[in-house]
């Protein structure tokens, strides 16, 4: 029995089988990148889709999409295989073509009763994406789980859970992407698949490689978490925010006119999140604060990735105020901050990333006193057809999915209640300064003059 204050329903499920690829594949061991394997990317990330009843089909979407991953599979077939660590926690993929997880499942609750358009948190996740007995580590473990969950109302959710190691958002969509072509019938997906890891891999390590001097990477900075920085996950309170151009116009209007005009979307509810967060948690003014930012260098124009790679191709730059100077000057000196860190990224930044792993053995970025974003509005996985037509929402299925809870937050293309498009941002926070965390956005989300300029 599924429940929670808001729903209550029965899921029934069958037992977890392997799907293997639906042809012959290579077997040979392939070495993910420098990027792939660092630390802070050996978790698993969940996706979730919500499809209506489709007027023109009444057959069965679980056989149809366990074919289209098993044909998937054979393009995409390292998702077949296992991860191995090698010398110095160095991962590769063994190509064994045993297969993927697939569970398919029956809930007795409608649709219309999830709001899914408006995004996460959803209500009973662990019975939509059941975390089968024993393989949900990162070695030797299956690196996709997919469950089908039919519902009462003709609808069905599909949720995935991925090995981040393997594909960041882009190469998840690209990925998601195959299967959706497959299950409506094409003989192969549009995009061949690029591996490709050699390119953001570090040199071979000697005397003479050095990190480029441009770059500190505090991203990596051997932090302690000295005052109860990392809450547990039992003390967490989870929310989303919608953010439409009505708040972020709002935002906007506490912003000096030349920088509002400057900065993006992103760089403006960053900046807030930031400051209203660390009003929230209420921090020494001391301490330092780190604000993480996700940047992509595959939509760089001078990028080395190819169109079709769908692997990690990110870094993680990061912003660092202390608390006491981040809460006494305006929401500008936040924004400026994350638009300086995050405007460092390009390709050098990347592959001087990539030797600091070799050479420090993969660290996982600083988490105490940090928060982490990513932008996943423009990937486009709402626009994805199964042969269902378009889902009502498709994107992360939760916030904070990172290993350790409250660190890290999306940015989600959503719809609210009246349909009005925006951005949904999932947050995760302990649950003493959730309120205190509301209160502060709530300040922001209010004009402060009556003319503002929204740069969409």
């Amino acid at each position: 029995m599924a429940n929670s204050s808001a729903l209550e329903f029965t899921v029934r499920r069958k037992l977890a089988v392997l799907v293997p690829p639906a042809a012959p594949t290579p077997r040979e061991l392939k070495r993910l990148s420098d990027i792939d394997d660092q630390d802070g990317l050996r978790y698993q990330v969940p996706i979730i889709h919500f499809f209506r009843q489709h007027d023109g089909r009444d057959d069965d979407p679980a056989p149809v999409l366990r074919g289209a991953i098993a044909a998937m599979l054979v393009h995409y077939y390292p998702f077949a295989g296992r991860l191995r660590e090698l010398e110095g926690r160095k991962l590769a993929v063994d190509c064994t073509g045993e297969g993927v997880l697939f569970v398919e499942a029956d809930a007795d609750v409608r649709l219309d009763l999830f709001d899914a358009a408006l995004g996460p948190p959803f209500p009973c996740l662990d019975e939509l994406l059941f975390d089968v007995p024993g393989p949900s580590g990162i070695l030797d473990c299956p690196l996709l789980l997919f469950q089908v969950t039919r519902l009462a109302c003709g609808g069905f959710i599909m949720a995935v859970r991925i090995q981040h190691t393997m594909a960041d958002g882009a190469g998840i969509l690209q990925l998601m992407g195959a299967i959706a072509e497959l299950a409506r019938g094409a003989p192969a997906p549009t995009v061949q698949p690029v591996w490709g890891r050699e390119l953001l891999q570090a040199p071979l390590l000697n005397d003479d490689v050095l990190l480029s001097s441009r770059f500190v990477h505090r991203e990596y900075d051997d932090v302690m978490d000295m005052n109860g920085g990392i809450v547990p996950f039992e003390f967490m309170v989870h929310r989303s925010f919608f953010i439409g151009w009505r708040e972020i116009s709002a935002i906007r209007s506490h912003l000096p006119s030349a920088l509002s005009r400057e900065a993006t979307n992103f760089e403006v509810i960053t900046g807030c999140l930031w400051r209203c967060r660390t009003a929230a948690l209420a921090p020494c003014a001391d301490e330092e604060m780190r604000m993480i930012c996700i940047v992509n260098i595959r939509f760089k124009s001078n990028t080395i990735i190819p169109v079709s790679y769908y692997g990690n191709a990110f870094a993680s730059p990061v912003a660092i105020s202390t608390a006491g100077n981040l809460l006494a000057n305006p929401l500008s000196y936040a924004v400026e901050l994350v638009m300086k860190a995050k405007r460092e990224v390009d390709v050098e930044y990347i592959l001087s990333v990539a030797t600091l792993m070799a050479q420090r053995g993969r660290p996982h970025f600083a988490v105490a006193r940090g928060y982490l974003v990513a932008d996943v509005t423009k990937f486009g996985f709402r626009d994805l057809d199964f042969g269902w037509g378009k889902p009502v929402y498709a994107g992360p299925a939760k916030g904070g999915v990172l290993a350790i809870p409250g660190v890290a937050s999306f940015f989600i293309a959503a719809r609210n209640a009246m349909g009005e498009e925006g951005i949904a941002v999932p947050v995760c926070m302990p649950g003493p300064t959730m309120d205190k965390f509301v209160n502060e956005m709530g300040k922001l989300m209010r004009p402060a003059l009556a003319d503002t300029f929204s740069k969409m």
